[in-house]
């Protein structure tokens, strides 16, 4: 069997619906599908996941399982898993018709442990955002050493389709009940694959939604993204990768730290505490974070966000992102 697509649930029957209707409008007849009901509470997403395998029992699974998070509920989907490649979608987003043809393609024209492929972020306002991988050499095989780049694009599981022997071979697990398990996943799988192949090509969309990670308001959560990244550093320091990637790690910790969750809590409260621990880890950990190469590639608005923290105008900064808000609906 080709692929395991593995669906974690919880709670989103509104959603799931649509997201297994775009996966079985693929051709599915080289896999399985996993529906991992993550101990939903809803009282209609964990039978909607038996409904939906029960009109197609040769094809989907059903695995009920105690609430662990997202990331537990894809490690009981790969320890399950028959196919060769995993794919993993969350259940409130859906895919192209032509995934899984367009994957399968790509395997038999050039094996790989890893496909990387564009996306669409799906916004609440019913807009479409395209984000490509066009850094990356299309439909050549490459390894994270010969495209450190790889690092800095979103480190997203859904975005990629894995070879399972990836993760049986390396033991890397997703980590459960925390926010931000891609970014001490994947970079990890990426530092372990033999080969990488990038598809220039749109395949899923990823549905933001409103209780998102971007919109949520528990502001104290926002501390994970740094317990995230440690862990990723501290993994490239213990397989003694640091040096060689330390301008892409300390990439990473600009956008995912001092720009992305500083924006986030000071759109909430501008006196959180969290806003200055941020700076000092990024100061502590990359000393001369200022004079990364990176730093010039950054698009207008996060170079704009940049300028803003480093000078501590907190209240433009919140304006701004306010303004963008009102903008967008």
């Amino acid at each position: 069997m080709r692929f395991s697509v593995i669906v974690p649930v919880y709670n989103v029957a509104d959603y799931l619906q649509k997201c297994a209707d775009s996966i079985l409008a693929n051709d599915c007849s080289d896999c399985e599908i996993l529906l991992v009901d993550d101990g939903s509470t809803d009282g209609r997403s964990g039978q909607l996941c038996d409904e939906i395998a029960a009109a197609h029992p040769q094809l989907i699974r059903v695995i009920h399982k105690p609430n662990g998070g997202l990331g537990d509920a894809r490690n009981a989907g790969i320890e399950q898993a028959k196919g060769d490649y995993l794919v993993f979608i969350d259940s409130d987003d859906h895919i192209t018709p032509d995934y899984l043809s367009t994957i399968s393609a790509q395997i038999d024209k050039t094996p790989a442990d890893v496909y990387t492929f564009d996306f669409f972020c799906e916004y609440p306002n019913k807009t479409e955002q395209y984000h490509d991988s066009a850094t990356l050499p299309e439909g050549v095989p490459f390894t994270l050493a010969q495209q450190p780049t790889l690092l800095l694009q979103s480190p997203t599981a859904w975005s990629r389709v894995w070879k399972r022997e990836l993760f049986l071979s390396t033991g890397i697990r997703y980590p459960g009940r925390v926010w931000y398990e891609d970014i001490r996943t994947s970079g990890k799988l990426f530092a372990q694959a033999g080969n990488i192949v990038a598809i220039h090509k749109p395949l899923y969309y990823y549905v933001i939604r409103e209780n998102s990670i971007t919109h949520n308001t528990n502001v104290d959560r926002n501390h994970q993204i740094l317990e995230a990244l440690e862990d990723l550093i501290s993994y490239f320091k213990e397989n003694n990768l640091f040096e060689a990637y330390r301008d892409e790690l300390c990439q990473m910790v600009i956008d995912h730290v001092l720009i992305a969750a500083t924006v986030r809590v000071v759109r909430c409260d501008r006196n959180h505490p969290l806003i200055g621990e941020f700076r000092d880890y990024v100061e502590t950990t990359f000393p001369d974070y200022r004079s990364n190469p990176y730093l010039p590639t950054l698009p207008r608005s996060k170079r704009l966000a940049y300028r803003l923290i480093l000078r501590k105008q907190y209240r433009l900064l919140a304006s701004l992102f306010s303004w963008k808000d009102k903008f967008a609906k």
